[in-house]
């Protein structure tokens, strides 16, 4: 089994910076088979292959690629980094690409090997929110006309094993999150895995079903009407601008390297970088989200209630039972039954 990965889309490679922090699983466990019911893998990934060059080295890598065009490399799993720009809306020049076409010398560009590959590949995996949903290049006013790969191939497009594209967004995307949607394609294509459930906007829904704010430690403050003024604060983060409750990321719960960190966990607010709206539908970044003035306010309100409630409750719960004490007499409350 194969795994072509272009990071030739519009992006910052995070995401494949991100994945070499992956710990469950890792991706030297996925390359190297040392997981039970694996496939053979075989990655051709840039950030990995050090010693090749796209035309000279110890490997020409870009070849992997004109193999799978040509049918030679069945079957494979093409990953796709970084957002695609449109190429037809220019006369000349081109916005990005990955190699050169050996025929005529010209640079090969990304949305073209997505033409080429894209139908030939048993799964097509979106890295990243470029990938999946155009993410900072594709917001307003930018002149590439970048999209995400659903927005390229179309959003009901399948593979030819009847797979829908696979978003796994994050601006990065989590490390986890990517390692083990790849497992999961890759079970899925050992047949040890039923078809992988993706969700309205085609992420992972295991991954993708709840919101930050199910998940942020900080959700109880929220409830009480306990909000933070200013950063470093403890408390709910949502009037310094934390979209949190309407954002489906398991990050905070999922923690950033092995459980720790997340961006709600460390002091950040959540700015959406997981939905298909991002950024345009999120900015201006650091403002109050406009329902947070209402469900704020209505959360003080019932949370002052609450707060006053369980202070009750905890004066008497922090205290001990009055039978705990020295003396010839037993408090308990026991009855003697010999």
């Amino acid at each position: 089994m194969h795994v072509l990965w272009i990071n030739a889309g519009l992006s910052c490679d995070g995401d494949s910076v991100a994945l070499t922090a992956a710990t469950q699983p890792t991706i030297e466990e996925i390359a190297l088979g040392a997981l039970p019911g694996l496939p053979k893998i075989a990655v051709h990934w840039p950030l990995i292959d050090f010693e090749c060059g796209p035309d000279q080295g110890a490997d020409t890598f870009i070849e992997w690629f004109f193999k799978a065009d040509r049918g030679e490399l069945e079957p494979f799993v093409l990953v796709v980094e970084g957002s695609i720009p449109n190429e037809s809306i220019k006369a000349e020049g081109y916005w990005c690409g990955f190699g050169n076409n050996p025929d005529t010398g010209q640079p090969m560009t990304t949305s073209e090997w997505l033409d080429r590959l894209a139908p030939k590949a048993l799964a097509v995996l979106a890295a990243g929110t470029c990938a999946t949903y155009g993410g900072i290049h594709a917001m307003a006013g930018n002149p590439t006309g970048a999209m995400g790969v659903p927005d390229y191939l179309g959003w009901s497009w399948k593979s030819k094993a009847g797979i829908p594209i696979v978003c796994v967004p994050g601006c990065p995307t989590h490390p986890d999150n990517l390692s083990e949607t790849i497992l999961y394609l890759l079970y899925q294509a050992a047949g040890s895995a039923p078809m992988i459930p993706l969700d309205e906007a085609l992420r992972p829904k295991w991954l993708f079903g709840a919101t930050v704010h199910e998940g942020c430690d900080r959700g109880g403050y929220y409830e009480q009407g306990e909000f933070a003024t200013d950063y470093g604060q403890p408390q709910c983060l949502v009037k310094l601008g934390c979209w949190g409750p309407v954002v489906k990321c398991n990050v905070p719960k999922r923690g950033w390297l092995n459980g720790v960190g997340g961006c709600p966990n460390v002091g950040g607010i959540c700015i959406g970088c997981t939905m298909p709206g991002f950024p345009d539908k999120f900015m201006p970044f650091m403002d109050a989200p406009p329902g947070s003035l209402v469900s704020g306010t209505a959360s003080k309100a019932y949370g002052g209630v609450i707060r006053t409630l369980r202070k009750i409750t905890e004066r008497k719960l922090d205290a001990e039972p009055k039978w705990r004490h020295k003396g010839r007499e037993l408090t308990t409350g026991y009855t003697k039954v010999w």
